[in-house]
């Protein structure tokens, strides 16, 4: 009986332990079904996540389009659009629309508008050298650095060779500049105009792929026929080259220098000061729209020539307006962007210009303007201009002259 008893339990666990594993299937079976639903959530809300993505990047570049469309610039030629033919900003009161600068009391600083030593001096090296002169002065002698002027014939194991005779059309040599072989050069220095010498060199192995010449000592005879020589500023070189501006010494002239910069400093402070001292209270949207459609014109005739000069040397072009600006513009976005604020700019400058060429109470003749750039510049330049660019605009340009003029009187 026990035996039996036995029997029955261990059938009973079997029975038991299969009912387990029938259900621990079944938890496991529900489990993975509920994996797969979750799965199946996930991957279609990452798939409605990656559609909504994809429809806001598209949605967004639609938009950036078409807002770039309402943005995009048409380019204009006509300079004068948008002005009267005296040069004034049609229907606009300049005075109304700025607060403007207190121009009859500018502080202007000494030291930011002074000529300062360094420019002086650089003028002044810059106008003795433009009156360099070769002299055949026989008192002089070559130095280092110096330019003469040389007749050679050249020969090899007492043959001439080609290309070594300058045939008497005389040659400028800079002294220490390298150009001709071995040590030629030195051996000028410390002869004089006038004189004849022989100058020992040895060409290079290699010597541009000549057999002839390469490596051989060959023997120049040489002929100095003058010295570069650039002039002092003394009394009689001022008295000899400016007189007609009405100077006859050097200090006078070193004066003169130091003026020109003073006025060039002050002019462009001035220029600065009344632009950055006003403040704009409406732009004329006008008149903004018209300097936009300019400057991109600009833009675009500047980047055809850069082109075509680039060309010349086999370098690539620019593709768009926005290749040649900084760092800042780099599509045509940003170009839009920036042609906005750089068109806000010329307007707040005619804007300022305008409204103290009118408190002023000042003027401007036409015509006598006109009369002036034809004497100056000849009667083509003149029609060209009006071509281009259009009487108002000419006027325009006469009005900020005339007030810069003014304020040069009041400062200077």
């Amino acid at each position: 009986m026990a035996k039996e008893n036995n029997t029955n339990v261990k059938e009973d666990k079997k029975e038991a332990s299969d009912v387990s594993k029938s259900k621990a299937k079944r938890e496991q079976r529900k489990k993975e079904v509920a994996k797969e639903r979750r799965h199946r959530r996930t991957a279609k809300i990452a798939g409605g996540v990656i559609i909504a993505a994809i429809v806001i990047i598209i949605a967004a570049a639609a938009g950036q389009n078409i807002y770039l469309a309402m943005m995009r610039t048409t380019p204009n030629a006509d300079f004068s659009a948008g002005l009267t033919a005296d040069g004034r900003i049609d229907g606009v009161n300049v005075r109304d629309a700025l607060t403007l600068v207190d121009y009859a009391n500018i502080p202007i600083p000494a030291d930011e508008v002074a000529a300062t030593a360094e420019e002086v001096e650089a003028e002044i090296t810059s106008t003795l050298e433009s009156h360099r002169e070769a002299s055949t002065d026989e008192t002089l002698t070559v130095k280092d650095g110096d330019t003469v002027n040389i007749d050679y014939v050249g020969t090899i194991d007492g043959v001439e060779f080609e290309g070594g005779n300058s045939n008497g059309a005389g040659y400028d040599l800079v002294i220490g500049s390298g150009s001709f072989i071995d040590d030629f050069e030195q051996q000028l220095i410390g002869h004089s105009p006038g004189e004849n010498l022989t100058v020992e060199a040895t060409f290079p192995e290699g010597y541009r792929n000549d057999d002839t010449v390469a490596g051989k000592d060959a023997s120049f005879a040489v002929t100095i026929n003058s010295i570069t020589v650039t002039p002092e500023l003394t009394d009689d070189f001022v008295a000899e080259n400016f007189s007609e501006e009405g100077l006859t010494t050097a200090e006078e002239y070193r004066a003169s220098v130091e003026n020109h910069y003073y006025e060039q400093h002050l002019e462009e402070y001035l220029s600065n000061y009344i632009i950055d001292n006003s403040t704009v209270k409406s732009y004329p949207s006008a008149y903004l729209k018209q300097l936009r459609a300019v400057t991109k014109y600009n833009d675009a005739y500047m980047m055809d020539y850069y082109n075509q000069m680039f060309s010349s040397y086999g370098m690539s072009a620019y593709e768009n307006p926005w290749d040649m600006m900084g760092d800042e513009v780099t599509d045509e976005l940003s170009y839009e962007k920036d042609l906005r604020e750089r068109a806000k700019e010329t307007a707040k400058t005619a804007m300022v210009y305008q409204a103290i060429f009118e408190d002023a109470g000042l003027a401007v003749d036409i015509d006598a303007a006109i009369a002036r750039l034809t004497e100056e510049n000849g009667e083509e330049y003149v029609t060209n201009m009006r071509e281009q660019y259009g009487e108002g605009y000419m006027a325009q340009s006469e009005i900020q002259e005339t007030v810069m003029d003014y304020l040069m009187e009041i400062y200077k």
